[in-house]
């Protein structure tokens, strides 16, 4: 069949992607910027990439009338606009209008639990989205799902992040809330058997696991697989914005999704019904079992894509298009350049780099800088990396962004999402047998100009020493 896929660059979409494409479907990703899409060169003979942005009515004639159904996989949990459900509102409208002129028989949107009379805004805005859908003159299926834990989901890394970080924590009291998590595994069984079944269309499905659980459970759960002891206390003097500090400062996750998290989840996502398990036959993992094989995928590095990795974990917003070309015009720009004597180990050690493996030389002060990052707003370098030796354009690394990854090219483009009172690059990229490190400043106003010079005496022997490791 020809499936139309939207958010395909998002943490749902990745992964289904190749599910889809080893049933033997053809599949049209929409995304908003095609640098930012990653395909598997086995999958593009099955993948065609279209630029869409479905707050734009005019990009949505990219999509061919000749499509058999349609996977609707965009959210805005961390959207930064206050008005992030009016847009997804829109969103959807333009996305129904367009797919009423297709051929399309069916749209399978995933939405999240909401079976509760006090909704979050985040939750509501979903369920006016799936009301949306409903009014196109294609079938619509609706999955409903809680709490989604899978390597790289932001569920499984706060509650990672939280475990390991915190042998006593003192939590407010929507710990003890109760859901209903479910294994990415098995949400992709749903969405995949789901396509042009006729049992599930016009309906919408909760989804869930077999257990019920507090997310004071899920956390001690979580200590449990990884042999941790860990003790919870629940107070009930914390303030929703005080929860969404303590989720910021501890966890990886960015403000805006710690603050959508925490309306989130004192609302109860609890599934009504399983009808669904029996008309598809599938049976649900148990936590204990999503947990165990989310770790494994971990530890062997096989992370197929991370939350971390969308734009809204970051403060990025543009067409990374435009940010390709690193200026020279109005910059401060600090270059450096050294003979290589292995290509591959230089090659290898620059794909490495950040996350677990750092910075090479004086770690201490990009972690020190992140900390700073991070007490003023910013994303900190708690993200990481999805994975440990290799990277795609649009990836998060640690307080950066890929912009540009090429290993044939040996080039490497990096835009900083820290906080800053301006703009900044930091690229490699091999000629002949030179590596050549430039690290580039676009300052605004006299801010910016003082914050150059406030950092310059630190470049000389951080960069320096970052050069000198990437070599030998």
């Amino acid at each position: 069949m020809k499936i139309l896929l939207t958010g395909a660059t998002g943490y749902i979409g990745k992964r289904l992607l190749p599910l889809l494409v080893t049933q033997g479907h053809e599949i049209i990703c929409c995304v908003r910027d095609k640098n930012r899409f990653y395909c598997p060169i086995e999958f593009q003979k099955s993948v065609t990439v279209i630029e869409v942005d479905f707050l734009s009515q005019e990009t949505l004639t990219a999509i061919p009338d000749a499509i058999d159904a349609a996977y609707y996989l965009i959210h805005s949990m961390s959207g930064t606009a206050a008005n992030f459900d009016e847009l997804e509102s829109v969103s959807a409208l333009n996305f129904v209008q367009r797919l009423n002129e297709t051929e399309a028989k069916q749209v399978i949107y995933l939405s999240g639990i909401i079976n509760d009379k006090s909704l979050s805004k985040h939750l509501s805005s979903r369920k006016k989205v799936e009301e949306i859908l409903n009014i196109g003159t294609f079938a619509t299926t609706t999955l409903r799902a809680g709490i989604i834990v899978g390597s790289g989901s932001a569920s499984f890394e706060i509650i990672r992040d939280l475990v390991n970080k915190l042998p006593i924590m003192i939590t407010p009291k929507w710990l003890n809330t109760k859901c209903q998590p479910i294994a990415i595994p098995d949400v992709l069984d749903f969405l995949s058997k789901s396509l042009l079944n006729p049992v599930t269309y016009n309906q919408s499905f909760d989804i869930g696991g077999p257990d019920i659980l507090t997310y004071k459970e899920m956390l001690l759960g979580f200590a449990e697989a990884k042999k941790l002891k860990r003790w919870i206390f629940t107070v009930p003097i914390m303030t929703p914005k005080l929860s969404s500090y303590w989720l910021y400062f501890v966890t990886s996750t960015s403000y805006r999704l710690a603050s959508a998290l925490v309306s989130s989840m004192k609302v109860e996502v609890v599934c009504s019904d399983n009808r669904i398990n029996t008309l598809l036959n599938v049976t649900p993992m148990s936590y204990k079992q999503a947990l165990s094989r989310a770790l494994i995928k971990v530890d062997e590095d096989k992370v197929a894509s991370s939350w971390k990795d969308s734009l809204v974990s970051g403060r990025f917003n543009s067409n990374m298009s435009e940010y390709l070309k690193v200026p020279k015009k109005d910059c401060y720009i600090d270059r450096r350049k050294m003979e290589i004597i292995d290509r591959d180990f230089t090659i290898n050690r620059i794909w490495s780099i950040g996350g677990d493996s750092g910075w090479y030389y004086g770690d201490w002060l990009w972690n020190l800088r992140g900390f700073i990052d991070k007490l003023y707003g910013g994303v900190g370098s708690r993200r990481g990396r999805t994975n440990r030796h290799d990277i795609h354009s649009g990836d998060a690394l640690d307080f950066w962004r890929v912009l540009y990854a090429n290993k044939e090219e040996g080039k490497l483009i990096l835009f900083a999402e820290m906080k800053l009172p301006g703009e900044a690059w930091l690229e490699f990229k091999i000629i002949g047998n030179t590596l050549y490190q430039s690290a580039t400043f676009r300052p605004i106003g006299i801010w910016g100009k003082l914050y150059w010079y406030s950092v310059l005496p630190f470049h000389g022997f951080i960069f320096e020493g970052m050069l000198k490791k990437l070599i030998q």
